[in-house]
């Protein structure tokens, strides 16, 4: 698969966890303001309180179980994900000038 972000429905196994978890969502921001790759809840379950969803990265996925539906659509949402994020990275990369 090229694209990074995998499509939302995926069911994905994390390192170091037996539980599978249903990707369904993208970016999800913690309370100290920390960014992830995606938001999960665990499967086969689903969200039963809507505080208690998962956020990680997607270098800490193990293994993925299923894939979600990957149509035009995806590909189209992927590609502007993928665009975002790297513009974001630019503009971290950005220094400003410093005032006096």
């Amino acid at each position: 698969m090229n694209e990074k972000y995998l499509p939302v429905g995926s069911i994905v196994t994390l390192e170091g966890a037996n539980k599978k978890l249903v990707i369904i969502g993208y970016f999800p921001m913690s309370e100290d303001q920390k960014v992830y790759d995606y938001n999960a809840c665990t499967f086969p379950e689903g969200v039963l309180d809507a505080s208690k969803t998962i956020a990680f990265n997607h270098d800490k996925i193990k293994e993925i179980n299923f894939m979600g539906l990957q149509n035009d659509e995806y590909k189209n949402f992927n590609l502007k994900l993928s665009q975002m994020v790297n513009n974001l990275e630019k503009l971290q990369k950005v220094e400003l000038p410093k005032t006096d």
